[in-house]
């Protein structure tokens, strides 16, 4: 018997879910997109935007997706044949790496791993060799999202600035953003990138750069900067359509205001809190199935553990079989374990991840880890029962 009629569910690490409240903010005519009111609205995200970054700094919008606010990041304070640093901890940290190669900009990798954070004391006796400072910027993956690492981007921040080393520090939030606990000012962040369609809410075709006064120096001594990248005349433009360097993403931007009125009305903090409460719950379900069991968590201390998603180990090839069996049988869609290939596993089949990012509550969660736990047991996957009772212990205490 099949049991996945009804709305499906797609827990996967973004797209992640979109609101009824944004879908129908979308679903409107085409405005006028010279006067009025989708100017009037676009306006208005701006600060909305910067304080859940927490920044008082500047916001460039760009139609594009996280790949995309890579390029702009680079384009805007980073020459060809300068260096950048990029201490990695999974796929895109490695990805950032090569768009920097490809815009002839010399990359140095520290390279920790699939399940480590990165170290702050090695980024600095890198900055303490650069005596010239040739580095330009530390690229930072704030929480990676194949290996579902967090980097601890303030501890690095604090070690640089007792370094007293000039270079940016850049950090990607395209997983965290509005998940994890991020504070670009007051951490001493210069850049901060992100993208629509994870913690923010809306579907994919957003991306958005956050730039610090020291960033914006670094934009003025480069001698060019490209057309569409420059984030100069989207920050300060004489017309509309300098906001998008062409035609705005008009419908985009409705779901985007409700999307940022809902963030707001919970308030920024409780987002935070509601995210963390529901990714303990999951990690309490999965510690219970891994008991004397076959799975287990990626990254093995919570502090360095993402509350926007969850990557999730077994012998392979069960992870895929898990993740169909699921999606076939309750209608939930999971991750795949994109970039953790190994040469034992090269398709990455005993992998899979929990999306548990932005529109989420208590009962979609225990819907994702019942449906897991009917699947472990209907595959007859090693793990121990008990993982939803784990997780409804963690949701039933008060705070």
């Amino acid at each position: 018997m099949i049991y996945s009629g009804g709305r499906a569910y797609v827990a996967i690490p973004g797209p992640s879910v979109v609101p009824d409240q944004v879908l129908q903010a979308m679903h409107r005519p085409a405005p006028n997109i010279y006067a009025g009111e989708v100017v009037e609205l676009t306006e208005s995200l701006i600060p909305d935007l910067k304080r859940v970054a927490r920044t008082e700094g500047d916001v460039a919008i760009y139609i594009c997706n996280g790949h995309g606010t890579w390029e702009a990041a680079l384009a805007n304070t980073v020459a060809p044949g300068e260096r950048v640093l990029l201490p990695v901890t999974g796929l895109f940290g490695h990805g950032w790496a090569r768009l920097a190669e490809n815009l002839g900009i010399e990359t140095q990798v520290l390279d920790f791993g699939r399940n480590a954070t990165a170290d702050p004391a090695q980024i600095v006796d890198v900055l303490k060799s650069d005596a010239k400072h040739e580095i330009k910027a530390i690229l930072l993956t704030h929480v990676d999202t194949s290996t579902s690492v967090l980097t601890d981007v303030k501890a690095i921040c604090d070690e640089i600035d007792a370094l007293g080393h000039p270079a940016l520090v850049m950090s990607d939030c395209i997983a965290s953003f509005g998940c994890d606990r991020f504070e670009m000012d007051d951490w001493g962040v210069d850049v901060t990138i992100t993208a629509s369609q994870k913690g923010l809410m809306t579907p994919p075709g957003l991306g958005f750069v956050f730039f610090s006064p020291k960033a914006t120096a670094a934009r003025d001594r480069l001698a060019r900067v490209s057309s569409y990248w420059d984030w100069k005349p989207r920050v300060a433009p004489d017309l509309f359509y300098q906001y998008f360097a062409g035609t705005a993403p008009t419908h985009h931007l409705y779901g985007l205001r409700a999307a940022l009125d809902m963030i707001h009305e919970e308030g920024v903090e409780k987002v935070w809190d509601r995210h963390e409460k529901l990714a303990r719950a999951i990690w309490a379900a999965c510690e219970a199935w891994g008991q004397n069991g076959a799975l287990r968590l990626n990254i093995s201390d919570p502090t360095y553990r993402s509350r926007a998603v969850t990557t999730l180990k077994l012998n392979s090839p069960d992870a895929t079989r898990l993740r169909q069996w699921v999606e076939q049988n309750t209608g939930v869609t999971l991750g795949i374990g994109l970039g953790m290939d190994t040469q034992d596993d090269p398709n990455g089949d005993g992998v899979f991840r929990i999306g548990h990012m932005g529109h989420m509550n208590a009962q979609m969660v225990m819907g994702v880890l019942g449906s897991i736990e009917a699947g472990l047991a209907a595959l007859g996957i090693d793990h121990k029962p008990g993982g939803v009772s784990a997780a409804a212990k963690v949701l039933g205490q008060p705070g």
